[in-house]
């Protein structure tokens, strides 16, 4: 036991000998940075806090994190070193690229297999720092772990996407081919999983006889924590990203599901494990292909309209949040009185110095109305942006 807690330790440590990790901290930096600048262009102000995009990097999967390392523990599932040494490589390229869409799980172990497949095929080796990467015959046990982890992983995807991908939904003013003003969401996030991995190893004897399953014929193993990238971009128009985002996620789950009942098929027909991971990115790729084309439409969720003041954002913790207003939502009459552009709206705020009562026309075209505490003197922290 004292020898597995030390080389638990170890294992933490290895994480911070990963450039991924400082890149990953750099990008996630870079993104609040971008979106901050991009905000005060359109509207003059932010949305969310700079640091956003940092203060989530690990935080908001570090549970997922802590599930997927109880598996891969639990059960030995051995990855290859190449396969990871790749799988970090290609993770790089994607943040340096900025291309978020090849940071699914799913196509970064797709990629790292078909490398070290190939190297395999021509019988390559080349050494990095003391380490020495060589092919791999990927029956052998590479390709259901593979399988299985870059299942789990995309799981994990589908949930962060589903709880956090609205949160970090930055509006973005464009013109229609009409000349007409219409708002564009758009979100580009990564998470950091810190993941337990079995790798062969000579720190620790497989003391338990059936620990690990998926051992890679090896009968020594140690252990590293590694920082698995997931990324996220999307851009919508047509539709709300409260619409888009929940449709989305559920499909990357179920190519999730499937892909890990793959791996475990896998584990008695090898070759069925491989198909698995190559056929499940090229699936992963055409779901965001797909909506990607349906958002491409010069049609606008929300835009200017004749009837109403349109809201593009709610500043977070602000009377509009509180008073359950969205984006989308058209606002009809302030305090009694219509309101058919931001002037008139602020206008209306002063009525009442005690109360603010709007009448909103919500997603499915009803109306309802609400009401919160608005000062005249601060009638312009209502925290509102909107699209005229």
């Amino acid at each position: 036991m004292i020898e597995i807690l030390i080389e638990l330790f170890r294992a933490i440590g290895r994480m911070f000998l990963n450039p991924l990790l400082y890149i990953a901290i750099f990008m996630s930096i870079f993104l609040g940075y971008v979106r901050v600048k991009r905000e005060r262009k359109h509207f003059n102000i932010r949305i969310l806090w700079g640091w956003s995009e940092f203060a989530g990097l690990i935080k908001e999967g570090v549970w997922l994190a802590l599930i997927i390392s109880v598996i891969t523990l639990f059960f030995g599932l051995t990855q290859s070193v190449e396969l990871l040494f790749f799988v970090t490589a290609f993770s790089i390229l994607g943040l340096v690229l900025y291309q978020f869409h090849l940071l699914s799980p799913i196509i970064l172990f797709a990629l790292s297999m078909a490398a070290i497949i190939l190297m395999n095929i021509q019988n390559w080796s080349f050494q990095l720092l003391g380490l020495t990467i060589q092919g791999v015959n990927v029956l052998e046990g590479t390709a259901v772990t593979c399988a299985l982890v870059a299942g789990l992983l995309l799981m994990a995807e589908s949930r962060l996407m589903k709880k956090y991908g609205l949160h970090y939904a930055s509006p973005i003013i464009e013109k229609s081919k009409r000349g007409l003003h219409g708002v564009a969401f758009f979100t580009k996030k990564i998470w950091l999983l810190p993941i337990f991995f079995v790798i062969p190893g000579q720190a620790i004897d497989a003391y338990f006889p059936w620990w690990p399953q998926f051992s890679l014929n090896h009968q020594q193993f140690t252990l590293i924590l590694f920082p698995a990238i997931i990324g996220f971009q999307q851009k919508t128009r047509r539709s709300l990203p409260l619409n888009v985002y929940p449709k989305l996620s559920r499909a990357i789950f179920i190519l999730g599901e499937l892909v890990l009942i793959g791996g475990l098929v896998g584990y008695f027909y090898p070759i069925v494990a491989v198909v698995t991971v190559f056929v499940g990115a090229f699936l992963r790729l055409i779901i965001s292909y797909i909506y990607k084309v349906r958002e491409r439409r010069d049609v606008y969720a929300v835009s200017a309209r004749p009837n109403g003041v349109m809201i593009a954002a709610v500043l977070p913790n602000s009377p509009a949040e509180k008073m359950g207003l969205q984006a989308g939502e058209v606002i009809r009459k302030v305090n009694g009185m219509e309101v058919h552009n931001e002037l008139e709206l602020y206008k209306a705020l002063q009525i009442n110095a005690a109360h603010c009562k709007l009448e909103v026309l919500n997603h499915q075209n009803e109306l309802r109305l609400t009401q919160h505490v608005v000062h005249s003197k601060d009638h312009y922290r209502i925290g509102l942006l909107v699209v005229e």
